[in-house]
């Protein structure tokens, strides 16, 4: 029975928003481990009990490789091709004439997306870092700390090449240039029903 394209749109929203956030969390892990970010921080012990439960026995079977979570990268990729999956399949329902993905788009679709979501975290946070400094510049908070801990790997060798005109640091806002730049790059290889959520 196809689906009433009444519906096509906000059940899109929301299977491309559960497996989003889900996927956001897995590669919040993946990069915090990635960083040596504080383990006892409230927010990685938040991303970590998320995670657990998926990861913890995938973490048995798949071992880790030079210090980069191997098990997350897979979740990340499998969630992001169940999600391309449902996607097409809720759009094709309704609009049969756009026609299903075939077997080497899909998989290339939940890559791009993938890459989309880590561009959109990195932007994310670093606004979020820039927000919270500007705000409370002396102020300790614990997610300010995994914030920086976080891009600091991004940031540093930007920081190392931008000016700082009247000791003002403009590396943050050409992360978010270069950034946006690449998201809306990767997002021009998604075919438009993958990026309109």
């Amino acid at each position: 029975m196809a689906i009433a394209a009444t519906f096509t749109t906000p059940l899109a929203f929301l299977v491309n928003t559960l497996f989003g956030l889900y996927t956001l969390a897995v590669i919040l892990r993946f990069l915090l481990q990635k960083v040596r970010a504080d383990y006892n921080n409230p927010i990685s012990q938040l991303v970590i009990r998320v995670t657990n439960p998926v990861l913890s026995p995938l973490h048995r079977l798949i071992p880790g490789w030079r210090g980069y979570d191997l098990a997350a990268v897979l979740v990340m990729f499998i969630l992001q091709a169940i999600n391309v999956t449902l996607l097409s399949a809720i759009y094709t329902a309704s609009y049969p004439e756009m026609g299903y993905p075939g077997a080497l788009e899909l998989p290339l679709y939940a890559l791009l997306k993938l890459v989309v979501l880590f561009i959109g975290l990195f932007i994310f946070t670093i606004l979020i870092q820039v927000v919270v400094s500007w705000l409370n510049p002396q102020g300790h908070n614990p997610a300010l700390t995994v914030l920086w801990q976080l891009n600091r790997p991004l940031l540093e060798p930007i920081r190392r090449v931008v000016p700082r005109p009247g000791g003002l640091d403009l590396t943050p806002m050409a992360a978010i240039i270069g950034l946006f730049f690449l998201f809306l790059l990767v997002q021009g290889l998604l075919p438009p029903f993958l990026v309109r959520m």
